[in-house]
């Protein structure tokens, strides 16, 4: 598709590329936990029905309201667990891998929740696919510019004069991987930042912080997660923050204990 913008239009290729990318995105976010994520995974209703009626209190409470609990069986291929909160409408679904559920009491798992519940209550997702589109568009523009410097400098070196050449494409994936490689840092700072802020939501509606540590410390155990990782790792390949640091912050954030407002509270409703 590049290249036949570049043909048809060698100076604003990287906009309509960025226009298609952009929506293309947004459809996948809409779909993958309702038609992707089922072709790849059983989906079933949940076993403990007496957990399922916590879980949707929960999501009473955090403002999510006609969700259904689903839980998947992922014990045959793996001993990681997860838990996610997506779909719109009549489409949102609250999942669980029985990994999770065997492995964590029932506290634990609503602390899981609760944070999964922060996500999908603060729009996460599509914060983030803001930020993509932003970075999308001006990461192509900046291809673009620099793509048509170099070939203009090098083209008799390179064998080709016009970017729109097919001979051109492995310039283009080296452009787009060197940028692409230079923005990982801002997502990543995001991601944890929002990761952060579902940490603290999960805290406050559930008030739970020794169930909440020990689970993120099963997780580390059950995913091989280093607890502490260096600087040069967590800037360009961490989604979340380190472990050690979420325990610490987990363990030391009680609000309610001295009246103090709740960052989240109004989302909350009365239990």
């Amino acid at each position: 598709m590049p290249y036949l913008l570049l043909k048809k239009s060698p100076r604003r290729w990287w906009l309509y590329t960025s226009i298609a990318t952009v929506p293309f995105l947004a459809l996948v976010m809409l779909i993958q936990p309702i038609l992707i994520a089922p072709l790849f995974d059983d989906f079933g209703p949940m076993k403990d029905k007496a957990l399922e009626a916590e879980i949707l209190k929960l999501a009473d409470r955090a403002g999510i309201d006609g969700g259904r609990v689903f839980e998947v069986n992922k014990s045959e291929d793996t001993e990681a667990m997860n838990a996610y909160v997506g779909g719109l409408l009549d489409t949102k679904r609250i999942v669980l891998w029985d990994t999770l559920l065997n492995k964590l009491d029932r506290q634990q798992v609503l602390t899981v929740m609760g944070h999964e519940m922060g996500h999908y209550v603060l729009g996460h997702s599509w914060k983030l696919l803001a930020l993509l589109s932003v970075l999308i568009f001006a990461a192509l523009y900046t291809v673009h510019r620099s793509q048509n410097f170099l070939i203009q400098r090098y083209q008799h070196h390179f064998g080709f004069s016009e970017p729109s050449d097919i001979a051109s494409l492995p310039l283009l994936l080296i452009l787009i991987s060197v940028f692409s490689l230079a923005l990982q840092p801002l997502v990543f700072s995001y991601t944890r930042q929002i990761e952060r802020e579902s940490d603290r939501f999960g805290l406050e509606i559930t008030q739970a912080n020794y169930a909440m540590a020990s689970a993120l410390a099963s997780l580390q155990d059950e995913n091989l997660v280093h607890p502490r990782p260096g600087m040069v790792f967590v800037l360009w390949r961490s989604w979340h923050p380190p472990i050690a640091e979420r325990i610490e912050f987990i363990n030391g954030y009680r609000p309610w204990e001295t009246e103090q407002s709740l960052t989240y509270g109004d989302y909350f409703r009365n239990p």
